[in-house]
């Protein structure tokens, strides 16, 4: 099997290098999150060196992954943004089609929030809140080791002091690195809370899986696709409504929405940095390797992206929202982003 990943991938480089002058602009799919970041430096990059523009497409992390690890060659993306790390699975994807040097680099960090309208009710609510008011199947509110439907129409149903507003959450799809980290930081920690969902994971861990990840389909959540600010201007249309996002996309419309406070920590910038904001992750992007040297302009990029002038505490990304790496990861970044080595395995 790994002769004819190999023999797959040097196949594809060679035909790669026969047509490479049938694209001289790097192309870049991935993360709606990353997306205001990366098109920022897609800007920087086309202004200050002589190099094309290149071309930027939000696509979800998922879907970009998935673009991404289809192939090497010209109609094949260079660069794809994520809001999570890559998969094994899409790992194997990779490899089976020649993909077999790729370079994570971390950028990094960025919180998920829960916001509404500005004139919309204060929002403080827990993890299990959230779980309670998404799940589709959830513990029997009349008691009892078992799980029923979930019968929860507004916040109040949820817990006795949030608003009596019905549950209607604005979110992304399952291909969206976002909802993959919320999934994860928000849903997961809520349903361990009940203690014999917990054991579950021991025991049956597709049934916990199941009881932990499954989002209800009654139109509570409303799946609001690959586009934040599409999220943002729905709330605004809707005041009772609630919308799941990067926190960059608050900070850049804090005077339309608002953010919630999760286990009684509001998503702020210091928040987040300092690890007290209980709902962030990493944010990435991923270089193929074959088309570094054959497509224009890829290490260049790369090393503006990682350079301190962009993502450093005084960089130009952290003035739009992302919350930049400590010093150690920082010069990790940087290495990474001159080396360019095959770290994904």
């Amino acid at each position: 099997m790994m002769k004819r990943t190999l023999a797959v991938a040097a196949l594809a480089t060679v035909a790669f290098a026969g047509v490479a002058e049938a694209r001289d602009q790097i192309r870049i799919v991935g993360s709606s999150t990353v997306f205001p970041f990366a098109s920022k430096v897609v800007e920087q990059f086309g202004k200050t060196t002589s190099f094309k523009t290149p071309v930027i497409e939000s696509t979800g992390s998922g879907g970009g992954l998935k673009l991404f690890c289809a192939g090497v060659g010209v109609d094949h993306p260079d660069i794809t943004n994520a809001s999570r790390a890559i998969k094994a699975s899409e790992v194997e994807t990779c490899h089976k089609n020649g993909v077999t040097k790729v370079t994570e680099i971390v950028i990094g960090f960025d919180g998920i929030v829960v916001a509404d309208a500005k004139n919309g009710p204060s929002f403080n609510v827990s993890r299990k809140d959230l779980y309670l008011a998404l799940a589709k199947s959830v513990p029997d509110p009349k008691g009892g080791d078992k799980l029923v439907p979930n019968p929860y129409k507004t916040w109040k149903d949820v817990n006795a002091s949030l608003p009596a507003n019905a549950i209607e959450v604005l979110g992304p799809p399952p291909t969206s690195g976002t909802r993959d980290a919320f999934t994860e930081l928000v849903m997961d920690h809520g349903c361990e809370s009940f203690a014999f969902i917990k054991a579950m994971a021991k025991t049956d861990s597709k049934g916990f899986k199941a009881a932990c990840q499954s989002i209800r389909e009654d139109g509570a959540y409303i799946e609001a696709g690959e586009n934040d600010t599409l999220i943002v201007n729905k709330l605004v249309e809707n005041p009772k409504a609630l919308g799941i996002f990067g926190f960059s996309f608050l900070d850049q419309n804090t005077d339309k929405i608002k953010g919630a406070h999760i286990d009684g920590v509001a998503p702020t910038f210091d928040n987040i940095s300092s690890a007290k904001y209980p709902v962030s992750r990493s944010l990435y992007f991923y270089v193929k390797g074959a088309h570094v040297g054959v497509i224009p302009g890829i290490k260049e990029y790369v090393a503006e992206f990682t350079s301190a002038a962009a993502i450093g505490p005084d960089g130009y990304l952290p003035q739009i929202g992302l919350i930049p790496l400590p010093a150690d990861a920082l010069k990790k970044t940087a290495e990474a982003g001159k080396a360019l080595p095959n770290n994904v395995k």
